[in-house]
């Protein structure tokens, strides 16, 4: 038997304190514990992108992390966060626009890689936007649209947004 652990978060914003068993899946206790059912599950297994979130300002798929290896203190952010950013509404303004959203199972997944790319990179190529990607899959869409996306918020993403410039993201699997 698991002896539960406490953590504390900020997640989209707001602190939120949680006692769960270290291997809870973070996508169970954001959907779950915390009511926030932006975030898919699509696979379980890490190969579809559909739980992406920001851990710590970096992307990775919920539905392969423990609660109890999200440290105190860590930042969570859900597609529901993006609204609280400039950014966030630019991506879901461009997305609507481009008609990139079809059945919305991929789509939260795919917002917030967009959000960490543009985040990194203010100009991104379509090569680069197709690589920091290449961890969402969508089975609707086709991804022109989903890309072209991406460029229109490019173009009216602010400047000052990106903290890093042109750093290479890695999605942690």
């Amino acid at each position: 038997m698991s002896t539960k652990v406490t953590r504390t978060w900020t997640v989209n914003g707001e602190k939120k304190v949680v006692e769960v068993l270290p291997l809870r899946r973070l996508l169970d206790v954001l959907r779950e514990d915390f009511g926030i059912k932006g975030t898919k599950e699509g696979c379980g297994e890490g190969e579809c992108g559909a739980c992406t979130i920001l851990l710590d300002g970096q992307p990775v798929c919920s539905c392969l992390i423990g609660a109890g290896q999200i440290l105190d203190g860590s930042e969570i952010m859900t597609v529901e966060g993006l609204e609280k950013t400039e950014g966030g509404r630019i991506l879901q303004e461009a997305y609507m626009e481009k008609g990139a959203a079809q059945c919305g199972i991929c789509i939260p997944g795919m917002l917030i890689s967009s959000y960490a790319l543009l985040n990194s990179v203010s100009d991104p190529d379509e090569a680069l936007i197709r690589k920091s990607h290449a961890g969402n899959l969508c089975r609707c869409t086709g991804y022109e649209k989903i890309v072209e996306a991406i460029q229109l918020a490019a173009e009216r993403w602010p400047t000052g947004i990106s903290n890093i410039k042109h750093r290479t993201l890695i999605r942690h699997r």
